[in-house]
């Protein structure tokens, strides 16, 4: 006579485990576990834990994971073996840039206003318009302690300098 055992009923066919994929796009973007775990405001361990799946992020989680990666929370547990009832759940969008990425983006529209092809301001303008960036970039470099966004802003401060010299004839 043989005897039942219960089993799992494992992952669907088709899926990758959501601990995999955390894993992968961490490594995709050169962060350690440290330096998610930084950006998620949890612990090294729990990143760890995340990774090797023993703990399946809640939507809180998913939703910063999203955010972190540049996804939304949908995104981040697609195809994997989150299970349905709480992706259900997980909020439809999350801000996907940081500060500093906005301002960023800001600032180059500026200077393609006042710098591009078809130059909407004078020379006088153009200069208030990097003194206006070169100072509110100051400011934002004060509060970024991520060195991804430091790096961002140095390249951006480089852009507004001083010494960059109006391309106009």
């Amino acid at each position: 006579m043989t005897t039942w055992e219960p089993t799992w009923p494992g992952r669907p066919s088709g899926t990758t485990s959501l601990a995999s994929r955390i894993g992968v796009l961490r490594t995709a973007r050169g962060w350690t576990q440290q330096q998610l775990a930084d950006r998620l405001g949890i612990s090294r361990v729990a990143v760890s834990h995340l990774e090797a799946g023993i703990n399946s992020p809640d939507a809180r989680t998913v939703a910063l994971l999203g955010s972190a990666f540049g996804l939304e929370p949908h995104e981040v547990v697609a195809g994997t073996d989150y299970p349905a009832a709480k992706a259900d759940r997980l909020p439809l969008v999350v801000a996907r840039h940081t500060e500093v990425a906005h301002q960023v983006a800001l600032m180059e529209a500026d200077l393609a206003w006042v710098e591009g092809p078809t130059r909407v301001a004078d020379a006088a303008v153009a200069d208030a318009v990097r003194a206006r960036w070169r100072h509110a970039l100051r400011v934002l470099a004060k509060a970024v302690v991520d060195p991804e966004e430091q790096a961002l802003l140095r390249a951006a401060r480089r852009r507004v300098a001083d010494d960059v010299t109006d391309p106009r004839p």
